[in-house]
């Protein structure tokens, strides 16, 4: 009988790609896999290992899933992911629970894990080389048919005070040009027509292996390739945003006017103990500019509030920020003190209270922001890919191309026929519902 394995990824697109490489390895060695991992033999939880938060939704998880193991529902629970690599030993030493915690490294050895723990072979502990975490290999798309993420770059080099990533995932690593492309060609054949491009940093791509800056080239090619409608790109740092990317995103049709600019703060004293570079002024000039090369672009940006030493007048220049800058899709997150980064060991660290407490005056401001900018799509007549039907809203629902996947809004709206998943279709914008549309499909 063929061993049924489950798998839980948490975290970032980022994660999510590597989990269906895993996947294809399982189900390429024999094993089943089940989409219920409560009903799987053997569990495995791709986790995240980011900030507090997310890693203890994966602590949860692993928690939730020992559960069912002791209870004799499934037989083995597995670790992987960026929380593995991150504590490596000391995972295994406060779960004892746990059959294996393996590194990101380690990943393609996973069937091998999996069959040693069948064969009763407990508290397994493997970190091969980070760098050894594959960037190729087959897929098993996880998200929904139409759509995939599409990992351009491993690791990180920024090295911003406040992040373990370089330190889970190892320097970066550009794939060559050729791969990504043999790969959205493949994803197109198989009925893929929305890819949205993932990196740590996405800009920096080419810059290792090609001496330059190569998205821009990347994109342009990826346009290329047949059926694909929606090409999107998140993580775009904006110190390395030129003209030739926002040349390239203006005038090919594939490219939706769309740019993912994690920001996280304007203040040039804030953004100097983050590492990074730019001040208020640098930043306004930047989207000021952008909005001048692409025409009707939608912005997304993400924010920390309560970094370490951020007095009460530096929040508020944040804050008149985001009000100037009209974001229209943001996102603010309470700074997370995280062990073996520089900002942990900063003074003037703020109590959970305060940090959160200015997270929350950032978002209700941008929802008064993002109520005025969905406002003014009433009336309109927008194309939207339509992800499925909502039973107890009687109504299907989607994208636009202004809405990446899982993070933005939706459009709710009614229609005469029944759809497919990834249909493209038309939809006249009724009303406004929080940070959702609502609309009915126009008649084809």
């Amino acid at each position: 009988m063929s061993v049924r394995v489950g798998m839980v990824s948490l975290g970032c697109p980022k994660n999510q790609v590597d989990a269906e490489h895993m996947l294809f390895d399982l189900k390429s060695e024999g094993y089943e896999i089940v989409a219920d991992a409560a009903l799987a033999d053997v569990v495995v939880v791709n986790t995240c290992g980011f900030i507090e938060s997310a890693k203890q939704e994966s602590i949860d998880n692993i928690l939730e899933f020992i559960t069912l193991k002791n209870e004799g529902r499934i037989k083995a629970v597995v670790c992987t992911g960026c929380l593995a690599e991150r504590y490596r030993d000391e995972v295994l030493k406060e779960i004892p629970e746990l059959d294996a915690v393996i590194g990101i490294g380690s990943d393609k050895h996973l069937p091998e894990i999996i069959r040693e723990i069948c064969e009763d072979k407990r508290g397994i502990c493997e970190f091969a080389d980070k760098e050894e975490l594959s960037l190729e290999g087959g897929r098993i798309i996880s998200t929904q048919p139409f759509y995939a993420y599409l990992k351009i770059a491993e690791g990180c080099d920024n090295c911003c005070s406040y992040c373990a990533i370089p330190e889970i995932r190892g320097r970066y690593r550009s794939r060559e040009m050729e791969d990504i492309l043999k790969e959205a060609k493949w994803l197109a054949d198989n009925g893929v027509t929305e890819l949205v491009l993932v990196a740590q940093d996405t800009t920096r791509y080419g810059s290792d292996i090609y001496g330059r800056q190569s998205l821009a080239k990347l994109l342009e090619e990826l346009c290329k390739i047949d059926g694909l409608k929606w090409i999107r790109t998140l993580y775009a740092y904006p110190e390395r945003i030129d003209d030739e990317l926002l040349g390239v995103i203006a005038r090919e049709e594939k490219l939706v006017k769309y740019l993912d600019i994690p920001i996280q703060h304007c203040c040039k004293e804030i953004l100097e103990k983050m590492n990074r570079p730019g001040d208020r002024e640098s930043l306004e000039k930047l989207v000021e500019h952008i909005r001048e090369k692409v025409p009707g672009i939608t912005l997304r940006t993400t924010l920390i509030a309560g970094f370490p030493g951020e007095t009460q007048e530096q929040f508020e220049e944040l804050c008149a920020f985001v009000k100037k800058m009209r974001f229209e899709r943001l996102g603010c997150f309470a700074y997370s003190q995280e062990e073996g980064t520089a900002a942990a060991g900063f003074d003037g660290q703020l109590d959970e209270e305060e940090k959160n407490r200015r997270a929350d005056v950032i978002m209700e401001q941008q929802m008064f922001i993002s109520d005025s900018i969905n406002a003014a799509e009433v009336g309109k007549t927008i194309e939207v890919a339509a992800e499925g039907f909502d039973r107890y809203a009687e109504c299907w629902y989607g994208r636009s191309a202004k809405d990446a996947p899982e993070i933005d809004g939706k459009i709710f709206f009614s229609a005469k026929r029944r759809l497919t998943e990834g249909e493209y279709v038309m939809v006249h914008i009724d009303d406004v519902m929080d940070y959702d549309l609502l609309g009915t499909m126009t008649e084809d």
